[in-house]
């Protein structure tokens, strides 16, 4: 089970840092990722980690503003996001699976605005 906080409202050059627990077993191949959907808008991949080796990747329209991360002992994805924009304002959701693409556990999402 995901569990995400940590949205809000926030201004354009702003930041924020999502959280996502997990309770149950993570094995070391798996990937935890962040997505979002914003208004009107299709659900959009922002980045991954891989759980065991730390690998990240992320989507061209974050890469540079935002830094997944995770904490093995806590069980815990970060996204910390800086330089917000108003289009990245959405529905941001964390995902595990085998891959990027293939998340088969969801957290609830949580909301993040950013005003211009």
């Amino acid at each position: 089970q995901l569990q995400a906080s940590g949205g809000g409202l926030v201004q354009t050059g702003d930041s924020l840092r999502l959280s996502c627990s997990a309770s149950g077993r993570l094995l070391s191949s798996w990937s935890l990722g962040w997505l979002r959907q914003g208004p009107g808008k299709e659900r959009e991949f922002v980045a991954n980690i891989r759980w065991g080796a730390g690998t990240t990747y992320y989507s061209d329209a974050v890469k540079g503003r935002f830094t997944i991360s995770r904490d093995k002992g806590e069980k815990t994805v970060y996204l910390q996001m800086d330089s917000l924009k108003p289009e990245d304002t959405a529905l941001y959701y964390c995902a595990a699976g085998t891959q990027i693409g293939e998340y088969y556990h969801w957290g609830r999402g949580t909301q993040v605005t950013v005003s211009s």
